[in-house]
């Protein structure tokens, strides 16, 4: 059975060739393994959001605007590629299943950005709950990201927020 939304998400995906700003970090890698990869770090950064048992206003648009700016895709897409993510975040048994498909497919720098992203998303409704950071230093040990890398991220993150 054929889903239009998973078919819609898939043909605009196909269009998105690479991050703007000259950052491709999937160049070479087939349509459906990008796709993937963009579901499995939307799923990441809204498991944050949802850390605190409160997925804010302010949360949700800065994920949508992070989504829009670093994969490149219009509004429409963006906050299809957020339900499809929020769908697989709901079903997932653990974290595993979008931090090693990231960490097998990301450099360092790639992954610094990605967490310097999620601190913007803990920093996105003003205050950082010990459980959001908590599962940031788990996320972050999961993709083999090193603890200097982490502390870099959320300088960066609260520096763009201020």
């Amino acid at each position: 059975m054929s889903d239009p939304f998973r078919n819609f998400f898939a043909s605009k995906m196909h269009i998105a060739s690479g991050k703007p700003n000259g950052h491709s970090d999937t160049e070479g890698t087939p349509p459906d393994a990008k796709q993937r990869l963009h579901i499995a770090a939307c799923a990441l950064l809204l498991e944050l959001a949802h850390a605190d048992d409160e997925f804010s206003e302010s949360e949700r648009l800065h994920i949508e605007a992070v989504v829009r700016r670093h994969l490149g895709l219009d509004d429409d897409t963006a906050r299809a590629l957020m339900e499809l993510a929020e769908e697989e975040r709901q079903s997932a048994a653990d974290l595993y299943q979008f931090t090693s498909l990231i960490r097998d497919s990301y450099d360092d720098g790639q992954k610094t950005l990605l967490a310097e992203i999620m601190w913007g998303v803990i920093l996105a409704d003003g205050q950082i709950e010990r459980h959001e950071g908590r599962l940031l230093r788990k996320i972050a040990s999961l993709l083999d990201l090193q603890p200097g890398y982490l502390a870099e991220a959320k300088r960066r993150a609260a520096t763009d927020v201020h």
